[in-house]
């Protein structure tokens, strides 16, 4: 999550090197930015897609607002390059960006691109994309295949390891359940509906996202002692979460973009249930990880009646399993965030001999 982070993360360190990170105020980025001892500004933006008339107005006065906020943020804070990773906020840096003539680069983690990067793709210097399928979407030359940029922890941790941190039977089957970090509340109701017989099937770690986490580990309670002992619930997990997916043998989960880069990484088979969002923006994620064989998909509306039969026929065909590991590892590009580190290098340096010959 977060590839912005991972990037400056793979950035050589150096004693002038200087971070900026402009997002939403009040989001997990801007506690992750401060946690990273990156400075944070907030600026404004708002959603577009799938909202009334009047709140796309709004959103589209407040983004045009925010061009001119952060073009005073760029020309006091002068950077040789912009990065940014889709969403809303990206749209006034890209713009603010492209007016301040500073290299500007998107990161497009999912497998088609969204309203703002449409919106802004024209804008931008280059586009990194994951896979080269994604290079379809954009003009000859515009987008470079970069890969997903996944926290080394991901690539750095193993099931044996993972299953000792979270007190875990080593020899026992695991699944986790993973909405993302805001949670996924169809997927918990279906898993709560369902507990008894993924209990006695597997161990479980449970990530319900923190609005339905109070509820999850009530209903846990419930269970039987010997099956409440098999569960493990959190609202959220940052620094624990690539033990607590490599912990497992399947993962049950939306298919949001992280699922792009980090199941791969721990090369971990995925049931994937696609939110029924505005756009379907999840679908190709999820279609393109199950045309290769790594994952199965199940329908949101069909979950509480699939999941203990799509997990037990997965068990119950461990070749099938090992298939689906081997095809998720093969996604795998444990060098995409030093990719983007150098593109990022380059265009700075070019933006730089373009200001001093301007």
């Amino acid at each position: 999550m977060y590839p912005a982070l991972t990037v400056v993360n793979a950035i050589p360190p150096r004693d002038d090197n200087a971070f900026l990170y402009l997002g939403r105020a009040n989001s997990v980025e801007a506690r992750l930015a401060q946690r990273a001892q990156i400075p944070f500004r907030a600026i404004e933006t708002g959603q577009v897609r799938g909202k009334a008339p009047w709140i796309v107005a709004r959103s589209l006065a407040r983004m045009y607002r925010s061009v001119g906020a952060v073009r005073a943020l760029i020309r006091d804070f002068r950077p040789d390059a912009i990065f940014v990773t889709g969403g809303y906020v990206s749209a006034p840096v890209i713009w603010a960006g492209a007016a301040e003539k500073i290299p500007r680069v998107i990161y497009l983690p999912d497998l088609e691109p969204g309203w703002a990067i449409r919106v802004t793709a024209r804008w931008a210097t280059r586009v990194a994309v994951s896979f080269p399928d994604v290079t379809r979407h954009f003009a000859p030359g515009k987008a470079i295949v970069t890969g997903y940029p996944v926290r080394a922890e991901f690539f750095a941790t193993d099931q044996k390891k993972a299953r000792a941190r979270f007190q875990l039977d080593p020899n026992t089957r695991t699944v986790a359940i993973f909405g993302g970090s805001s949670g996924a509340h169809n997927i918990n109701r279906a898993v709560v509906m369902n507990y008894v017989a993924l209990a006695e099937l597997a161990h479980v770690i449970h990530l319900t996202g923190k609005n339905d986490e109070e509820w999850v580990r009530r209903e846990v309670e419930q269970l039987f002692q010997d099956l409440e002992a098999r569960v493990r619930v959190f609202g959220y997990l940052d620094d624990d979460l690539p033990d607590a997916l490599a912990a497992a043998d399947l993962v049950v989960a939306r298919a949001g973009a992280a699922t792009l880069g980090e199941f791969p990484a721990l090369g971990l088979p995925a049931i994937l249930v696609p939110g029924p969002f505005a756009g379907q923006f999840q679908e190709p994620n999820a279609r393109f990880l199950v045309e290769r064989g790594a994952a199965l998909k199940v329908d949101d509306a069909a979950l509480k009646e699939k999941l203990i039969p799509t997990i037990r026929n997965l068990f119950d065909a461990p070749e099938k399993l090992n298939a689906m590991r081997d095809a998720m590892c093969a996604l795998a590009n444990p060098n995409a965030a030093t990719n983007i580190a150098n593109l990022l290098e380059q265009l700075a340096l070019s933006g730089s001999k373009f200001k001093a010959q301007s």
